[in-house]
């Protein structure tokens, strides 16, 4: 899934492309992506791609009507869930995507020339990519419930919202409505390098636990948005993959210590941990209630 250093690197190669650029046509392969019915999508046509950016882990495409300028805006908001995907092309057929097809375009934009544009897919059967059309961003449910981003957090500010949120960490961590951008992949690298065990209690960290935590989430979010910069979208998963150290690298060595990266499993997920780092060598029994073995 696409968090927030992948939606922060697609925003800003859009917004680097399009930005400044007229819409000419937007076509939808599948209807079922479009959440929102007014403004519909035909509206976007005619209309300038103002800035492209992100709110948490959507992606905002933010367009304003040439004539008025900035006073009108309409927002394409985009959020890629588990199998989405966004390609940008300097040659995209001029030929609509079949409504209903088997493939995995679900959304093209038009922008530019002729060509220029970006397709918004997803794979897999499991169809969980969302598209909304509105003119405030506010509107729309998923968004108005996001916490606070995470990256914006001070370290007071961060330990106020654990304080206050009952829970496993990881789970808190990945809660978007408690804090928006991290999801299972990084939430396991901020774990390790904060030296925290994924099933500690949220309210229980101390001090130095809450100091470590917010100093690993900007280490983690920053460093991996620095890597991804300048990328072409099509090489982000790549790039993604080899700045991990111990998320979906079961059995093999942590590149901190050498012991192996263990694995917890759940029915439709899995996350990962080294057990020398964060919790005191104990192994995690692998079910969904786990409690350390002893």
């Amino acid at each position: 899934m696409p968090e927030l250093p992948e939606v922060q690197a697609i925003a800003d190669y859009v917004d680097g492309r399009a930005a400044g650029l007229p819409i000419r046509r937007v076509d939808v392969a599948s209807l079922a992506v479009l959440k929102t019915a007014d403004p519909p999508y035909s509206a976007l046509a005619g209309r300038i791609v103002d800035r492209v950016w992100r709110i948490g882990k959507y992606l905002i495409v933010t367009t304003t009507d040439p004539a008025v300028g900035g006073v009108d805006e309409i927002h394409l908001i985009i959020h890629l869930s588990r199998a989405g995907w966004l390609r940008w092309s300097d040659h995209l057929s001029q030929t609509p995507p079949r409504p209903g097809g088997k493939g995995p375009i679900a959304l093209r934009v038009h922008c530019g020339l002729p060509g220029e544009g970006f397709d918004v897919t997803e794979a897999g059967t499991q169809k969980r990519l969302a598209v909304w059309i509105t003119r405030d961003p506010a509107t729309v449910d998923r968004i108005n419930t996001l916490g606070p981003d995470v990256l914006g957090l001070s370290r007071d500010e961060l330990a106020a919202v654990f304080a206050d949120t009952a829970g496993r960490i990881k789970n808190v961590l990945t809660d978007q409505r408690t804090v928006a951008g991290v999801g299972n992949a990084y939430s396991d690298e901020i774990l390790h390098t904060a030296k925290l065990s994924p099933f500690a209690s949220a309210r229980s960290l101390d001090d130095d636990q809450l100091t470590r935590l917010h100093g690993a989430i900007g280490e983690v979010l920053t460093g991996a948005i620095a890597r991804l910069e300048g990328q072409e979208v099509a090489k982000l998963k790549g790039e993604k993959r080899s700045g991990l150290r111990v998320h979906a690298r079961t059995g093999m060595p942590c590149p901190v210590c050498g012991d192996t990266v263990r694995e917890v499993s759940f029915a439709d997920r899995s996350f990962q941990y080294c057990p020398t780092c964060q919790t005191g060598g104990r192994v995690l029994a692998d079910r969904r209630m786990s409690r350390l073995l002893k």
